[in-house]
């Protein structure tokens, strides 16, 4: 059965919370820091969130009503960064999980291979986004093309250290029972390297939404991370904070989601 979640076990974290946003709210309501270098309160912060949910005046004496922040409403930002990183994040393990499997059990491959995907792993994607932006222009195809790029290398070498982490006898014990090499993959290869394969995913979710700003930078519009670097470069800092704060919980609970399926697509896990 999957392990329950104990209410105390959030007890911590929540008072962490507490305690952080009373300083947080102190420090800014303080005279000891000039305002032009702290990060604006709260409450600030909230009402960008709330203004950018929103439909509100643009302000300065115009009654012209807008909706959101560019013309949608941050969760539309955040929808439309979400959508780009599961098309990445689809496309990595379509290509990561097969590749691995094949550079696991075939030696020549993984010699061949190896080398390419290490050069990819050792990379950071945003060096990757000006010919990317060349190739295939300053819409999505781009974005797609960077998030997985950052997605692949942790999916398929978690997949190839599961494939050597399956015990040969195993694999023997199918063959010699009269089952095909692609039946014993499938049958037992796989199966043993799913736990290793759902990590990979989970590590590559991380690296993805971490890219997603780098990805929005050019014409990232609607895009959570678009909107918290224009929102910078416009010295919007109670906007910018808040979309820093919806990508970092936003982080956490696809973290908790992921978490979820893996307790439910492998419950062995750590009981061997």
């Amino acid at each position: 059965m999957p392990r329950r979640v104990r209410p105390h076990h959030w007890i911590a974290p929540a008072v962490t919370a507490v305690a952080v946003l009373a300083v947080w709210t102190w420090v800014a309501a303080s005279d000891w820091i000039q305002p032009a270098y702290l990060a604006p309160s709260p409450s600030e912060v909230w009402d960008a969130f709330v203004r950018a949910n929103t439909y509100h005046p643009v302000g300065g004496g115009v009654d012209r009503v807008v909706r959101g922040e560019e013309n949608y409403f941050l969760w539309e930002h955040l929808v439309v960064s979400l959508r780009r990183i599961a098309i990445g994040l689809a496309l990595a393990i379509v290509v990561g999980v097969p590749l691995g499997l094949l550079m696991g059990t075939v030696a020549s491959v993984r010699r061949v291979a190896g080398p390419y995907l290490d050069f990819l792993r050792s990379i950071p994607p945003l060096a990757y986004m000006g010919f990317l932006v060349a190739w295939f222009g300053i819409y999505d195809t781009s974005k797609i093309w960077l998030l997985f790029l950052a997605a692949f290398p942790p999916i398929a070498l978690a997949t190839i250290n599961g494939v050597r982490g399956v015990r040969e006898d195993q694999v023997n014990a199918v063959l010699a029972l009269g089952a095909s090499r692609r039946q014993a993959v499938t049958s037992v290869v796989l199966p043993a390297t799913l736990p290793d394969i759902v990590s990979g995913i989970r590590v590559a979710v991380g690296f993805a939404w971490t890219t997603v700003v780098a990805a929005e930078l050019v014409n990232g519009l609607p895009g959570i991370g678009g909107l918290a670097y224009l929102s910078g470069t416009q010295n919007k800092i109670a906007l910018s904070v808040a979309c820093i704060l919806v990508i970092g919980l936003t982080a956490i609970a696809l973290d908790l989601i992921i978490r979820l399926i893996e307790r439910t697509l492998v419950p062995w896990r750590g009981k061997a």
